[in-house]
């Protein structure tokens, strides 16, 4: 006997019982001894499995026709345990190797368990913008809440740009003209300090410049640093280090500053990226040209940090931003409210309505105040109870007319039978009269046959009319009723001359049918397809699905307009109200037919184009108040198959091929 392919289980040995079992995974172990992690007597490879076979290799022919004996184990070589390892897992070289795919279960077989795949990323994005989409077409509330947020966010943006970008540059334009102002006072007090410096060696006019130097050091004024810097036009033979505050300064000054310094004159300025300790900040650098006693011409140059005007501008955009955020979210939830508070009555007013349609008519709106809205639940209550009333007279109506139709019905039973029966006797002796009292004869007998038929066929419609119609269900086939009706519509066809071709599959069409109705159904579509045929061919094709059955009678004749398709199953209607009714047709036959489908849970279609021809098909469950799904014939020839895709998840696997059938819309 074959070992099953489950995952390991662990057999019973002899005294214990089913609960006593090692866990899985465990490696045999030999009697009395335990088997541990490491113990020498459990081998690499080792699987205890279940139902093992007495002692046989499992390449052992005969341990397959063997039964297995309880209490035995089972040995898996190594390199087949490694083989059902996780590829992606490496073996741990002098472990036991294990099945990762299977757990053992103590009540059977081992159940495989395979870790869940997870959903795509763009599967999940996808579904969420899909219920987004839904929420936004299905909910006035959602777009009028988004349609503000967004408004209100491109307005406070707007307006908060503007203001700003007038914040930033009227403070900007504002400090650096009190920055040049201070670099103009403290250049004309340098060149009256230097002017008044009585020193005429190099080391005295450099601790004069040094001095000063050292003096813009402890200013409060913004400025973070300057520098002098011989002029090239300089011509005196003096000459001093230049001082600066620090090294960086030195190298803010660019050569296009220096040249308009030496070339102009008069005070310069410059925006550059001053060196902070969080790294740069926004500055100026302001020169100016000055002289200092016997080194000649200098070109003093302060720097300046607008750090803390950045500070200013980053603080008020970030309470801007709060409060636009803060706004905007104050907006959406009045908006909300206003629109909910706007929207009860027109969602109250549905409600009703769906209530109303499914027959609760003494459903009213509550109406409260005297504004506009309760104006509409007052209207919406007047027109639900005008409503009412005309839909009460309208059933009070067809209630007396369906009892009229069903009393006047069985009330003519009798004296229909009287003059059937006189009928007959006259028909029966019609060749002892004359000529025109034997064809009177003949016609009362045909119209006795045609107002019979029409008083059963007006006793059926005030049945179904008043509920009473109920199905006798069997398991038929359908292919017989078909054939059945052909054969009984064979002398009316041979007198049109048209030729009834069938197509049918070659297995059953079995369904849950009354045949007594479905049969009056197809002979009412194979006799009215004759009659309009015009003695062309009448072609009848049946169909199955799996959930359903079909019949399609195509005739080749006068043919129908969509709108005549439309009507032709109203009662008592005609495409031409001057045609004769040759076959005796009652204007029901039709109708009753619609009524026997509905009855099965089917369908009964109608197409056609007028001159070349009409179809007409019959759809019905296989099973008693199951869904259709599918056609299984078109309702013209020459319509395309239909197809059904059904989206699977990747979480749940390949769909059953079996239920694509009944999962089709």
């Amino acid at each position: 006997m074959t070992q099953p392919a489950a995952g390991p289980r662990l057999p019973v040995e002899p005294g214990r019982t089913e609960k006593d079992r090692p866990g899985p995974g465990t490696p045999a172990a030999p009697d009395g001894a335990s088997s541990g992690p490491g113990d020498p007597a459990a081998p690499d490879g080792a699987f205890l499995t279940d139902g093992s076979a007495s002692g046989t290799s499992p390449a052992d022919p005969a341990a397959d026709d063997a039964d297995p004996a309880p209490g035995l184990v089972h040995t898996i070589p190594a390199a087949l345990a490694t083989e059902m390892l996780d590829p992606d897992i490496a073996p741990v070289q002098g472990a036991p190797q294990h099945d990762l795919g299977s757990i053992a279960h103590p009540a059977g077989p081992a159940t495989t368990y395979r870790p869940r795949r997870r959903r795509s990323l763009r599967l999940r994005l996808r579904r969420k913008l899909l219920r987004l989409a839904k929420r936004w077409r299905t909910s006035l509330s959602v777009r009028v809440v988004t349609a503000t947020i967004v408004g209100g966010f491109v307005a406070l943006g707007l307006l908060g740009g503007v203001l700003a970008s007038q914040i930033r540059d009227g403070l900007y334009n504002q400090r650096v003209e009190q920055m040049l102002a201070d670099a103009a006072l403290r250049t004309t007090n340098a060149q009256g300090a230097f002017d008044s410096a009585t020193a005429t060696t190099t080391q005295q006019i450099q601790g004069v410049a040094n001095g000063w130097i050292r003096s813009l050091q402890s200013s409060t004024s913004g400025a973070v640093g300057a520098v002098l810097m011989r002029s090239p036009n300089a011509i005196s033979s003096i000459t001093i280090a230049e001082p600066a505050t620090n090294g960086a300064v030195r190298n803010l000054v660019s050569p296009a500053m220096r040249e308009a310094v030496r070339e102009d004159g008069g005070q310069h300025w410059q925006a550059v990226s001053v060196p902070t300790a969080d790294g740069e900040g926004p500055g100026i650098v302001v020169g100016s040209p000055v002289t200092l006693p016997a080194a000649g011409a200098y070109e003093l140059y302060m720097v300046y940090t607008l750090d803390p005007e950045e500070e200013t501008i980053f603080l008020v955009l970030r309470i801007l931003a709060v409060g636009a955020v803060a706004l905007v979210a104050m907006l959406a939830a009045l908006t909300w409210v206003i629109t909910r508070w706007v929207l009860r009555p027109v969602t109250d007013a549905a409600h009703t309505a769906e209530r109303i349609a499914d027959g609760m008519l003494d459903e009213r709106m509550d109406v409260r105040g005297r504004d506009e809205l309760a104006l509409l639940g007052e209207s919406f209550n007047e027109m639900a109870g005008s409503l009412q009333r005309q839909i009460e007279q309208m059933e009070e109506l067809s209630r007396l007319q369906q009892r009229f139709v069903s009393d006047v019905s069985h009330e003519l039973r009798t004296p229909l039978t009287t003059i059937r029966m006189a009928s007959e006797v006259i028909h029966d002796n019609k060749d002892s009269f004359d000529p025109v009292v034997r064809r009177s004869a003949e016609l009362m007998q045909t119209q006795l046959d045609r107002f019979e038929s029409m008083l059963a066929d007006l006793l059926e419609i005030s049945r179904f009319d008043a509920g009473a119609a109920v199905l006798d269900v069997e398991d038929r086939d359908l292919c017989d009723i078909v054939a059945r009706v052909v054969e009984m519509s064979a002398i009316l066809a041979e007198r049109k001359g048209s030729e009834v071709r069938v197509t049918a599959p070659d297995e059953p069409c079995t369904a849950d049918i009354d045949p007594r109705r479905i049969e009056r159904v197809v002979r009412n579509l194979v006799n009215n397809a004759i009659e309009h045929g015009e003695g062309r061919p009448i072609d009848i094709t049946v169909g199955r699905t799996p959930t359903a059955v079909g019949v399609r009678v195509l005739d080749h004749g006068v043919g129908m307009s969509e709108e005549e398709a439309s009507h032709v199953f109203d009662r008592f209607w005609r495409a031409d109200p001057a045609r004769a009714r040759t076959t005796g047709g009652t204007g029901l036959g039709l109708s009753i037919s619609l009524e026997d489908t509905r009855l099965h849970g089917g369908t009964l279609e109608a197409a056609g184009r007028p001159g070349i021809g009409s179809s007409f098909l019959l759809t019905l469950p296989r099973r008693a108040g199951s869904a259709i799904g599918k056609r299984p014939v078109p309702l013209r020839p020459h319509d395309a198959p239909e197809t059904t895709t059904i989206e699977v998840d990747a979480d749940e696997g390949p769909a059953d091929l079996t239920r694509l059938g009944e999962d089709a819309p």
